[in-house]
């Protein structure tokens, strides 16, 4: 992994007061946390509980309104640059170029990291075989199936080598192979030191983490191990990770506004620019 100037913090992520208002409405709310080097760390939550918000400030997509956030040692808002240098991505929508190869949108993806052409190929080469894709390298994503595409995903966004990998739903939509495949994957890599933050609403993969949060309505509710927050349940011998996550966020349903693909594939269907 390349280092940086977040060698000297104890913490690898480090949000103190972070606040995110659209309009009157606050996404995220005073939320603080760290996450250490080297950590699973989940980030729990029912839909529109802020996690996303959270994500897209951390990942420097997004400007707080208060507080701050720093990422490797440095500030997302002043250091956004050094920020992305140093982290790798995998969104929740897919974020590939259907109509490139494989191979196409690992090369673009060296390209606007300013990986020098005698380091990306053979990086490039490595990538695919670590992602099971060599014999795919020159078909188009658009014929790939969903872990395929995810297993690029998560290539490309190790290709230049972050510190610091952020996961947001990384496994919806997957089947139990492809699920066992990427976390297998994740596990090998964080042994090389590798910090990974995931936004997860799989409760099996939350248990896994090192320390999960779980936020509700912006707010931080609880921060801990699995196995610690299971003991907020009194009485309960055989508590799970989701008693306790519906013990606090209670068991109303959640509803969620479509996303900016969802939106567009359903304007697409309705007849696009033609539809009134």
């Amino acid at each position: 992994m390349s280092s940086g100037a977040g060698d000297a913090f104890a913490a690898v992520i480090e949000c103190r007061g972070l606040t995110r208002r659209f309009g009157d409405r606050a996404a995220v709310n005073d939320v603080s946390f760290e996450v250490r080097p080297g950590e699973l760390f989940g980030l729990l939550g029912p839909n529109g509980a802020g996690k996303t918000t959270t994500h897209r400030v951390l990942t420097t997509t997004l400007e707080p309104t208060a507080g701050t956030a720093k990422v490797a040692g440095f500030d997302v808002v002043r250091d956004a640059r050094r920020v992305r240098d140093l982290i790798g991505v995998v969104f929740q929508e897919p974020a590939l170029d259907d109509r490139l190869t494989a191979r196409e949108n690992l090369h673009l993806h060296a390209v606007l990291y300013g990986l020098r052409p005698r380091i990306a190929g053979p990086r490039i080469q490595e990538a695919l075989e670590w992602a099971g894709l060599s014999e795919h390298a020159g078909r188009p994503v658009r014929t790939f199936s969903g872990g395929m595409k995810r297993r690029l995903e998560l290539a490309r966004a190790l290709l230049h080598e972050p510190r610091v990998l952020f996961l947001d739903e990384p496994t919806a939509g997957l089947d139990p192979q492809a699920r066992r495949r990427l976390w297998d994957q994740i596990s090998t890599l964080r042994r090389g030191g590798l910090t990974a933050f995931v936004t997860t609403h799989n409760m099996q993969e939350a248990e896994a983490c090192d320390r999960v949060a779980i936020i509700d309505d912006g707010r931080l509710l609880a921060i801990g191990a699995p196995a610690a927050l299971k003991t907020r349940i009194g009485g309960r011998d055989r508590a799970t990770l989701e008693d306790v996550f519906l013990d606090l966020t209670g068991r109303a349903l959640r509803d969620d506004e479509a996303t900016p693909r969802e939106r567009l594939l359903g304007f697409g269907r309705r007849g696009g620019e033609l539809t009134r």
